[in-house]
This record gives structure tokens, sequence and C-alpha cells, in this order.
């Protein structure tokens, strides 16, 4: 159960949308889904605001299919995820590259799988790794079905807001990159009109991810008139949520209270204590709130774009410092107390130390005597120590050179320096391709490039015509990869096996406070300058560098032999 709250697909999730209520007794043959209780719909999922709404139509049952089918031959069905509307949604997996994925299906002739395919492509084309991508899209023998990524490590937003409201810092990255994404979606002409707390999900470095982009709105039938108003309030009610641990509607949705009736939309500060003063305020200016933020003389955020720009805008909101217990006080024990083996004859007091008699001194005339004779033996050895001493130091100076120098051994050379301590490869969490345009490669092979293994690569198409990875206007920035390493750690040098020799190579990294660096203006700390790597990439850097991302940069690829241009990277080590 835990496995599909966290990767299952968002479409189960009802949220009190109308059009399912009557399919909430259709469940799988397995018992895995059933569509969830409409309490507490929000306004918006119950109504068609701004032209956004569910088209009402008939649709054929969905496919009878069972655990174990197999479509293309390769992908498994294992589990009913929702069966639903005349569409089914599984949990299955892929044979080929033995990796679970998520799979829509619905008939060929289901009224929406002319959009669904549609959307699906558009949504696979866009290739950001800030949005959980689509795999594949086929109809094949009279039915339509879709592949996207599963992602078993990722936390739903859903379960995030369950256990209470977030800290100002997580709420300050959820709509910081929440807006970024979906701003870089609409530029491709794409809209979500489906962004609830289930379409959210954080993976386990932090970042967070967007599923379902077009794909569920086209499963469903929602459309919208200013589909950028739309996905604007969205991202402003995630936000709300994040603050208050309240819906901002007057009714109860995914697994939060809402507002009461009575009051109205009001800000997050005024439902809860604490509040971000600032986060308050955005969150208010993204949701449509008929002039809410009238007093504070600040325009309403119509647009992801907008939203994205005013997070920027504000001052950068630091994580909390970390908070360190203090170490229990220091317990002597019986045996440190010399009692060990022996009970005690107080055991219900405290313990004391009993501190031995020193021994009395020796006052007699045979003790006299010792120390005497101690005395005496202590003088004639430093006398001869100081003797051997001098000898040496003047046979040393005969048998100098003229110059009267005398030549240190090699160890009274190596005396004073200390070995340079070895650097030592960090643990890399994750890795993506770099995409400053927005469009990928080979985003499938990232993973070749950061498993330690010398027989996998990411390698980069054939290019035609032109090193600079054909001189194609999506390619101008070159590509490369991006890794991650957790946490900000402190960086002393790479070493990067390359695919081939001649490519042209600039390793940087991102400012300590970056969250989702993804342009070359986030990489602003350079650890090795532009330059034609052969076979490696090797640098070590004299003082090290503070960062979390470390970008493996290509801009020019080297001939293949038969007049193009191909590039690769094999393996990568970050150094500490």
């Amino acid at each position: 159960m835990a496995e599909r709250s966290t990767a299952a697909v968002d479409v189960a999730d009802n949220s009190g949308d109308e059009p399912l209520t009557a399919k909430a007794d259709e469940a799988t043959t397995d018992g895995t889904a059933q569509a969830e209780d409409t309490k507490g719909a929000s306004p918006e999922d119950t109504e068609n605001t701004d032209g956004e709404g569910e088209r009402s139509e008939a649709v054929p049952a969905s496919p009878d299919l069972h655990s174990g089918h197999k479509l293309a031959g390769r992908y498994r069905l294992e589990e009913c995820v929702t069966r639903l509307d005349g569409f089914s949604s599984w949990r299955a997996v892929d044979e080929k590259l033995r990796r679970a994925v998520g799979v829509h299906l619905l008939p060929a002739d289901h009224p929406r799988a002319r959009s669904v395919l549609a959307a699906a492509r558009s949504s696979a084309l866009l290739g950001d790794p800030r949005f959980v991508q689509v795999l594949d899209a086929v109809e094949e023998n009279d039915l339509v079905y879709v592949v996207h990524e599963w992602l078993p490590d990722a936390t739903e937003l859903t379960a995030l807001l369950a256990t209470g409201p977030m800290e100002a810092h997580d709420a300050y990255q959820l709509v910081s990159q929440l807006s970024q994404a979906m701003a870089a979606a609409h530029r491709e002409g794409l809209s979500h009109l489906r962004l609830t707390p289930g379409a959210v999900l954080r993976s386990s470095t932090g970042q967070y991810r967007i599923r379902g982009l077009a794909v569920n709105a086209a499963l469903r039938g929602i459309t919208a008139e200013r589909p950028l108003r739309a996905d604007t309030e969205a991202i402003g009610a995630l936000l709300y949520a994040a603050l208050t641990h309240r819906w901002p509607y007057g009714n109860d949705a995914h697994g939060l209270a809402g507002l009461p009736k009575s009051m109205g939309l009001i800000a997050p500060d005024q439902v809860r204590a604490g509040v971000h003063r600032g986060l308050s305020e955005l969150a208010m200016r993204a949701l449509a709130n008929d002039g809410a933020t009238a007093s504070r003389q600040e325009p309403p955020c119509t647009t992801p774009d907008e939203l994205a720009k005013a997070v920027a805008a504000m001052p950068r909101i630091l994580p909390p410092e970390p908070t360190f217990t203090a170490p229990p006080a220091y317990q002597r024990t019986t045996y440190q107390q010399g009692t060990y083996g022996r009970p005690s004859s107080h055991p219900s007091a405290a313990t004391q130390p009993v501190m031995a008699a020193p021994p009395a001194p020796l006052q007699s005339r045979a003790g006299r005597a010792l120390k005497w004779t101690v005395s005496a033996l202590l003088i004639a050895a430093l006398g001869l120590g100081s003797w051997q001493l001098a000898e040496a130091l003047l046979d040393r100076t005969k048998g100098s050179d003229d110059t009267g120098v005398t030549e240190p051994n090699e160890d009274d050379k190596n005396k004073g320096e200390k070995p340079a301590p070895s650097a030592e490869p960090l643990d890399i969490t994750g890795a993506t391709e770099f995409m400053p345009d927005g469009s990928g490669i080979k985003q499938r092979d990232v993973a070749n490039s950061v498993d330690g293994s010398p027989g996998t690569s990411w390698v980069t198409p054939r290019y035609e015509g032109f090193a600079n990875f054909g001189n194609l206007p999506q390619r101008k920035q070159g590509s490369g990869i991006i890794v991650d390493l957790g946490k900000v750690r402190d960086v002393s040098g790479v070493d990067v096996s390359m695919y081939r020799s001649g490519q042209t190579t600039t390793v940087l990294a991102a400012s300590p406070d970056a969250s989702s660096p993804s342009t070359t203006a986030d990489f602003d700390q350079p650890i090795v300058k532009r330059t034609v790597a052969g076979s490696t990439l090797k640098e070590k850097l004299d003082k090290p560098i503070r960062t979390r991302y470390v970008l493996i940069h290509i801009t020019e690829l080297p001939s293949d032999g038969t007049g193009g241009y191909r590039g690769g990277i094999t393996d990568i080590s970050v150094l500490g």
C-alpha cells in the first residue's frame, strides 16, 4: 500500500468529482481499486468554474484485463490502481528494461481516446525532468495505452500534508519548483488542469515532480477556458494547504478540512499563527479571491510565469538551523570507582568516588639513601648523554663540505611535512540530463553515467555536419549530465570517464543555495575550465568548493570517423 500511495496514478484521486460518483462501486477483480468518496469536494471540483469542467458523455466499459496480461510483448500488468469512467490505470513491469512503470488503458473507441493519445505524445515531447515522463503512447489491438514513469521512492504531497503544515522553507521550495515547472510547460502549450496534492510527488532528494501533465485532464475530459489561470490557482491552493493544513475552500478535500463557510477565503497568516507573511500574501495573489489582495496594492498572479517571478522577487527563505541534542552527562561506573564485583553498602545513595590516600614520603634512613642514589644516577646519565651529543655534532661538522653547509638527511627533510589527504568519491544520489532548452536527448540512459560500470554509458545520438550537436537550434548550449550529491558538500575535484576522446567539456558547480539548477547561469563555480577532454577528465582543486549540484557540460562532439559526430559520458566521480 505504501508503494501505491507514492507512485500510483493520480487519476485515481477523485477529490469529489461528480462524474466518478456513479463509478464508485466498479472495483477491479483484485479488489484493489475503489473510487474515493465524493464527500468534501471543493467548489472547483464540482462546478464548471472559469470554463473548466468534465464533458458528460457516454463511454464504453473499461477494458476487461487482468494481472499478468502483457502489452506489446513487454509491459506486464501487475496491479490495477483504478478502473472507472471507461479507463483503467495499472502498475506494470517493463520486462525489457526490468523496471516498474505505470499504464493507463482505455478502448480505442472511447470518445476521449484521440485526445488522450495527443496529450500523452505532447507531454512526452516536453522532456522536462520536473514532470513524470511519458514513456510510450500506443494504439494497438483495439486498445489505447499510455506508459509513464513509476517512482516508488517518491512521496505524494497528500501524505506530506497529512502530517501537518510545512515549514516555511519547504513551502517556499514547493511553490518555487511547481510555478517554474508549470511556466515551462505552458510555454510549450501544455496545461495540467488537474494539479491536486495527488499529482505532486517529492523525491528522496527533495525535488518536486508533477505527474499527469495534460494526460489526467484528457482522461477525465477536463477543459478550461483559461488554463493559465486554472493552473496558477491550483498552485496557490497547494501553497495555502502547505502553510495552514487547511483546504482553501468551504468543503473538505484531499484529506484536509476546509475553511468555515461563514468566513470565506482569509489569508493563511490569519488561519494559523506563525505563517510566513510573504508566503501568505503570495498564496492570496495566486488564488482567485475577488480582490482579497487589494489592500496590499499587489496585482494578482494569473499565470505560472507571473507566480514564479513573484517567488523569485521574495527574499530567499533559508532552511531552519539543525538542532543538536546535548549529550547526556558523563556517568562514572562502579568499575571505574574501584568497586567492581563488590555490592554497595548503600544501594539507594549515590556512589561517591573514594580517593586513595597518598603513600607516606620516604622519611627513614634507608629512604633518604635511596633518594640520593637515584639522583646521582640521573646526573650521571645526563652528563653521558650530553657528551655523546656533542661528539656527534663535531663529527658531522668535520664531514661537511667546504661551504660549511650540513646537508640534512631524508628523515629530517620529511620530518615536518604532513601527507596530503587523499580525495574520496562522494555519494551521488541522483543524475539528470542537462537540458537548458527544455528538450532531452537520451534521458533514459542518464543512470549509466553514475552506476560505476565501465561497460555502460550515456551516449548522444549521431549528429551530422557540425560538431556542436549538429548546429541544431535546441542544442546551442550543448548537453551533459547534472549530478546531485544529496546535500551541500565540500567538493575537491572530479574524475570523469568520457565515452570518446576529443569532447569539448566544462565542469561547473552550482552555488550552495541552489535548489533546482537547470541553466548554465545557475552553475557559477568553475571546476574544470573549457577544455578538449581525453578519455578521462580529472581535476584536483587547491581549495574545495561548497555545492550540491555538479554539471559536466559538453558543447562540442568528436568525429565518429564516418562524417558524423557523437560523444557521451561513461562514469562520473565527484571527489570530496
